[in-house]
């Protein structure tokens, strides 16, 4: 059976940053958004983590023979056809339930066997005992506890819904298509409704029975090397003789990764800065600020963070 650690959440709350991070640790195997495989990578033939073309990945080119005989459009297109009929939010309620109708347990057996299929391959392309799915998708998450073949823990990731909303209101390009597109934006509104939405999910797969183990963005990069700790008891990794060398509290050294898709800092290397992406508490409009912290109130309070705001101090001489 293939361990999987899903990082789930809403996006723009630091997936990348922490499947980056455990991608480092011996026995772990970051394989990236592979929900967006299908489309981006197959398909689009889009750029991997290391910077080559996805077909021309020799990572994703083994992994591809091992668990289909070599990647195929027809193949692509299948299991892009069974997302749209079954992996959305809104049929979370029938995925949550006790028993699936038959023809639905057909197609989500169907969907999550390509999936197991990436997973187990890619294990033993890497010689991993762990593979990271930063895929976030609430719904994804659902339909794989129904494959037994398939060791599912999640990681939970939260960040502060105003520094996500802030970061789904910026203009980012795309590099893995080599700036012919950019990334998706949403207003304030919008994607507070997402972040209810997305994170209250993963509180009722818990409750289903999921092991869920959830993490705090800001706690994440205060701390790393300690959350990393946790998530590797977690996941029943090994224990290190010694804390890891390439992560301190101040930052961490990266290598080349094969992440699919994902925020555009999957393609960084070497020595990176951690710390706490909070410019929304100066630049995301205080109408904004307010509109959020009303909308997601319930869940605030429940995941640590206070409905209250401070701004940062504007440096002496800049504009206001």
């Amino acid at each position: 059976m293939v361990r999987v650690l899903f990082l789930g959440g809403l996006g723009r709350s630091g997936t990348t940053l922490i499947e980056r991070i455990l991608g480092e640790l011996p026995g772990v195997c970051g394989l990236g958004e592979v929900v967006h495989l299908w489309r981006r990578d197959v398909l689009d033939d889009e750029r991997c983590g290391c910077g080559e073309r996805f077909s021309r990945c020799a990572f994703w080119r083994e992994v591809g023979i091992e668990a289909f005989g070599g990647w195929n459009a027809d193949l692509a297109l299948r299991v892009i056809g069974l997302r749209d009929a079954i992996e959305r939010t809104r049929y979370l309620p029938e995925l949550a339930a006790p028993r699936l109708r038959t023809v639905r347990a057909r197609l989500v057996a169907e969907y999550t066997e390509a999936y197991l299929r990436i997973y187990r391959a890619a294990a033993t392309v890497a010689d991993a005992s762990v593979v990271v799915d930063s895929s976030k998708h609430a719904s994804l998450a659902f339909c794989l506890r129904w494959q037994r073949d398939v060791d599912l823990r999640v990681v939970h990731v939260v960040r502060d819904p105003r520094g996500v909303a802030y970061s789904w209101t910026r203009t980012r390009v795309r590099p893995e298509a080599d700036g012919s597109a950019e990334m998706t934006r949403y207003p304030p509104a919008r994607s507070a409704l997402l972040w209810n939405a997305h994170n209250a999910a993963f509180g009722v797969l818990e409750r289903l029975g999921t092991p869920v183990h959830r993490v705090r963005y800001e706690q994440f990069v205060a701390a790393p090397a300690a959350a990393v700790e946790e998530i590797r008891r977690f996941a029943d990794l090994p224990p290190q003789p010694r804390p890891p060398e390439f992560l301190t509290d101040r930052g961490a050294r990266l290598g080349r990764c094969h992440s699919a898709a994902g925020n555009p800092m999957r393609f960084l290397t070497g020595d990176i800065e951690l710390r706490c992406d909070d410019a929304w508490r100066a630049e995301l409009p205080a109408p904004s600020r307010r509109l959020v912290g009303a909308l997601t109130a319930p869940l605030l309070g429940a995941y640590g963070y206070s409905l209250g705001t401070v701004r940062r101090p504007v440096p002496a001489g800049a504009s206001r």
